[in-house]
């Protein structure tokens, strides 16, 4: 079964979707599924040196300071459920993320499994530990902790390797209407959006799995 991830590494809920998904696949053990993760970027357009987080939300949704933290609380409560933590305060700007996409689409060329740990280890970045995921030491530390190689992955982010497959893939999801995230797609026809619960997730498998079991072979 092909899962597609469609997401960004500075959206709370991006990482809630995750969590949920990865409960969700472990009540299926025996389900084979290749996890591809998709780039997406919420702001494109953010210099390097990012915003302050809430002039930009309440700039871009208008948001009231409680309002904000009201979901916030929201979020840190869903996460904790499900083992991750979103420590109060640590996520004060907003970044520039494209070049953790750029790293992200590597990863995914190497050793299975690998794109994946570093999705959560660049949340856990953002999220957890208040650094910037858009930045170069970041984005290679994160690389290393998870066993991919610190000189190949320091040649990708300066080099500039893998920008137009970035852009292409992100074209390609608009293209099919993607314009929030998470989005997730199981085998090219089931989407899933937004931060949804694991039973959600686990529902959505089952249903691939009985559909393709049904299906008569060619």
């Amino acid at each position: 079964m092909r899962i597609d991830f469609v997401s960004d590494v500075s959206c709370p809920w991006c990482a809630i979707g995750l969590k949920s998904l990865e409960q969700a696949m472990k009540k299926l053990p025996d389900l084979q599924v290749e996890l591809h993760f998709q780039p997406f970027e919420l702001n494109p357009q953010m210099p390097p040196e990012g915003e302050e987080i809430n002039a930009h939300l309440a700039r871009k949704y208008g948001a009231a300071p409680a309002q904000l933290e009201q979901t916030r609380e929201a979020i840190r409560a869903r996460g904790t459920e499900l083992g991750f933590t979103f420590t109060k305060g640590a996520r004060d700007r907003i970044y520039n993320t494209f070049d953790a996409h750029r790293l992200l689409h590597w990863a995914g060329l190497q050793a299975a499994g690998q794109q994946q740990q570093l999705k959560l280890a660049l949340l856990t970045a953002y999220f957890t530990e208040g650094k910037n995921p858009g930045a170069h030491p970041v984005l290679l530390a994160a690389a290393v902790s998870v066993g991919l190689d610190g000189t190949a992955a320091a040649e990708v982010l300066a080099s500039g390797a893998y920008a137009d497959e970035v852009r292409d893939a992100e074209s390609f999801w608009h293209s099919r209407g993607i314009s929030s995230v998470p989005a997730v797609i199981i085998n090219d026809q089931h989407l899933i959006s937004g931060g949804q619960p694991p039973e959600v997730f686990e529902q959505a498998l089952r249903q691939m799995i009985a559909a393709s079991t049904l299906t008569p072979k060619a």
